[in-house]
Parts: C-alpha cells; structure tokens; sequence
C-alpha cells in the first residue's frame, strides 16, 4: 500500500499539516481538518457497527450538507461505496436508484417521496438526517481500520440513461485524487480556497470541485440549494473564492445584489457582465480565463479536456488533461485523421471503474481497449480537441442532462399513448426545453396537461415536456424516431455541440 493515496488518506494528512484551517463550514456547524478527521472515523465505525463492509453502498437522500462529504470519506475508510442521489428526483426514479443499488444504509432528509421510500423499506438500515445522523456518528468507537486500495470504487454518481434508466459510473480514489490535482492546477487554486458548494452535489461539476478544495486543503462551504441572496451572504461571510455558478445563476446573483449590500470581492470568478465584474474579481486562472470551458462527463471524473490548456486553439473543448489520453476512432477503433468527426475515446488516470451492475454496457463501453465517451469530436489541425455531440440525443436544459429515452419511457407508460418521441427546442433562458410528439392508441383521448403531469410523477420535474404535439404516428428510423424529421416539423434545435 506504499504508492496507494486514498481520499480518506488525504483527509488524515489534512489533520496532521493543517491542525487549525477550517475545512467545513455548514450553517453553524463549523470543522477544523483534524475535527472533521474525527468525525469520519467515528462515522466509518458506527457505519461499520450497522454492518456496512467493503464493497457495500451507502446512499444519501437529500439536499447538500456537509454530511455528504463525511459519508463520501467515511466510505473511502470503509473500502465502501458513497452514491448522493439526485433528490429532485420522483418517487419512481429514487426506487430505481434502490433496488439497483440494494444499499446497505441509507442517510435521509424528510419530504414527501422519501418518507414513502422509508416506510415501504424495511430490509435496509435507515439514519434520518440530523438528530439521528448526529447520533450515528457519536456512537462510533473510534478504531484504526486496515487500508484500502485506492483502485477500489468510493464514489457513485448516476448519469447517462441510454436505455431510458440511468447507470451508475463508479470512481476510485486514484481518479478523483487524480482529477482534483489537475483541476487546482488548471484553476490556480492555492491554500485559503474556499469553495461554495450551492450546486448539487449529486452532480459531477459541483463535486469535483468539493474533491479539489478538499486536496488543496482548503475550506468546503454547504448551503442546502442555490438561493441567490444565501449565496450573496455566504461570499462575504465566508470570504467565498469560487462558487458553482453559470449562466442564470450568476444574473440572479447579481440582481440580488443590485443594491450592493454584499462585499462580493473575494470571489475570484470569471468576467461576465458589467454589473457582475463591478462586484467580483476578475480571475486571472486558465480556468477562468476561457470561460470554464472544456469537455467533460461524470465517467471521467468531470473534465476530460480543459480549453485553459489551449488559449488560442483551434478547438472550443481544447487540450486534454495531462492525465489522460484522448482519441478520436471510428467505428473499427483505429484513429481517424485530424480534421475528421469520430467518437471521443479516452483512457487514463481520472477515468471511471465502470457502471454498477452493468457487465454489457461496461464491455460495449470499453472495446479496443479505450473508454468511449458517446460523443463525437473532431482533432484539429494544431491537436486540439472540438466537441461535436452526443452520438445519442441528448437535450441540454440549464445545467441538466435529458435524454429523450428517459422521457420517451414515462409517457409511453400513460395508458392513452401507443408512440412517443421527444426533441429539444431552442429558449433563450435554459438553452433548451423537452417538447414530446405523441401518437395516441385509437379512440383514446388525454390532454397536453395530463401527460405533462403524468410524466412529472414520474421523473424529476425538470425532465418533463413543456409541449407537446399529437400526431397520427411518430415517423421512424429503422425502428427508432426520426428526430432530424421531428426537429425539422416541431421546432427542434439548439443540441450540446451544434
């Protein structure tokens, strides 16, 4: 175990160099490196009392709080398997992630769908949030426990429906440790970093950030959602250097700080509009001098190429991470010539250990010795990467990922409906919005409203159409939707990489 570095490892290391930084603040809770080290070996220990072993999962069902990041190293400890579900989630989706899982404890907040959730599992050991999880965590007799690899899976993060279900990519230690290190380099991160954690952190872009300030030795912020007048007040209370901010969220923040009631100048973010660089400081990073940009996806750790690394490129998703190689091969999984379109394909260090449960996908995924992303690039002329699509649709609304199987399944599960087939249409605010065509079983009758609203019990309610259209039948492919035709009648546009 000599070359093994696990995120539990670094975590013990923090305790004994940083004694007095501040690695966690959440509310009033607020832990120094070697308090927050104490609390995730109690927490590996009670977890371990309840029967959790190597191997096993342990989900959480709630909003960000800095119990997911105890629990994510209380399970790299254990030799565990750490999954922060998507609990905007329904009810449906979140029982999938279950029974697919079959997680040996599950973390939960109270709310509608995970109380129901609770009440219908008795087989598997469940620790409400808050009072209990303090409980939980107290009651662990503190132990030294033997060291695990850091090649063994510790994180789960679902993504990529490409049958209509999502999959679960699990990464080790050795890739996140390995994707953290490459990202503070790119974004310049030095000791005092302090991250703001108000984006999910069920997802990739949050997360790998939580994962470098936490290598860096810096301080990891909750807030339980975004809010734009919380995330004001957090800047300035707890000098914030960067926060999970794009887009939208930024205008919001800087309308709630129109008046110029918070000192936002801690944080070191990039330019965006006059009234947003007034408050900030512009930050000087790779990172942010290209606008975050990049390509990236949860199988690879977050960022498989950073646009930093190619100022000037020829290509929008620029050079690779130092640790990884990027191909782009076609179908026989020989390398095509610079300037022609294939399938991005990677392999190195940051890269996942494959989906949970899934020894089909995971060959399909892997052949010729290489990862294949699922979407298509182009290698210029001067070596740099240019992102062109998913080889499968995919609709890209705000900062979510919607993959018209997914959507396709719920409505065709609506007894009125015989076919179904959903597109992206371009919006000015959320880049895209789900629009459904649907074909009708004969003489049934349903609304617009009652298919959106069945499809919202179904899956997360950022999922659902906004429209829908009704045909006669949905034009095919072979025997799949004909989406450049359905693009080309309902309105469809604006696709990730067009």
């Amino acid at each position: 175990m000599i070359h093994s570095l696990s995120l539990s490892d670094v975590l013990a290391d923090h305790a004994r160099s940083r004694p007095q930084v501040t690695a966690v603040v959440d509310g009033a809770v607020r832990l120094t490196y070697p308090e927050l080290d104490e609390r995730v070996t109690r927490l590996a220990c009670a977890l371990s009392a309840r029967g959790v072993a190597g191997g096993d999962r342990v989900v959480w069902l709630g909003q960000n709080a800095h119990a997911v990041l105890e629990l994510l190293l209380a399970c790299s400890r254990l030799g565990a398997v750490f999954c922060p579900a998507n609990w905007r989630q329904s009810e449906d989706e979140l029982r999938f992630v279950l029974t697919d899982l079959r997680p040996a404890a599950v973390i939960w907040q109270p709310s509608d769908t995970t109380t129901s959730l609770h009440a219908s599992d008795a087989a598997t050991t469940w620790v409400q949030a808050g009072t209990e999880y303090q409980e939980l965590v107290a009651s662990g007799e503190r132990t030294e426990f033997a060291p695990v690899g850091d090649d063994e899976p510790t994180l789960a993060l679902y993504t990529a429906a490409f049958d209509g279900r999502p999959n679960a990519a699990l990464l080790s230690s050795a890739a996140l440790i390995a994707h953290a290190t490459t990202l503070l380099v790119v974004r310049q991160m030095e000791p005092g970093f302090t991250f703001l954690n108000n984006g999910p952190l069920f997802h990739v872009g949050t997360m790998m950030f939580c994962l470098a300030t936490l290598q860096i030795g810096g301080t990891n912020v909750f807030t339980p959602a975004f809010d734009a007048e919380e995330v004001c007040r957090l800047i300035e209370a707890e000098k914030v250097t960067q926060a999970f901010l794009f887009g939208q969220m930024i205008d919001a923040v800087a309308k709630a700080n129109e008046s110029g009631k918070y000192d936002l100048s801690s944080l070191r973010f990039v330019s965006h509009s006059p009234e947003w660089d007034d408050m900030i400081t512009i930050d000087d990073s790779p990172w942010c001098r290209s606008k975050m940009g990049g390509y990236g996806q949860t199988e690879v750790g977050g960022m498989l190429t950073f646009l930093g690394l190619a100022q000037g490129g020829s290509g929008f998703a620029g050079r690779p991470s130092p640790l990884v190689q990027v191909r782009i091969l076609g179908p026989d999984g020989t390398e095509v010539p610079a300037g022609e379109v294939g399938e991005i394909c990677a392999r190195g260090k940051t890269l996942f250990s494959g989906y949970f449960a899934r020894p089909d996908l995971n060959t399909a995924k892997s052949t010729h010795g290489w990862h294949h992303t699922g979407d298509l690039g182009r290698r210029e002329p001067d070596g740099t990467i240019t992102f062109i699509g998913p080889k499968l649709r995919m609709i890209k609304s705000g900062a979510e990922n919607i993959y018209p199987a997914e959507v396709e399944r719920a409505l065709k599960s609506h007894p009125a409906v015989a076919d179904a087939a959903v597109i992206g249409t371009p919006d000015p605010t959320w880049h895209q919005t789900v629009k459904a065509i649907v074909a009708l079983e004969p003489d049934a009758t349903t609304t617009e409203t009652d298919l959106i609203d069945h499809v919202t019990t179904l899956l997360a309610s950022y999922k659902k159409p906004r429209k829908i259209a009704f045909v006669d039948a949905i034009p095919k492919r072979g025997f799949t939707p004909d989406y450049d035709t359905l693009d080309t009648t309902h309105g469809g546009g604006n696709y990730p990489g067009s």
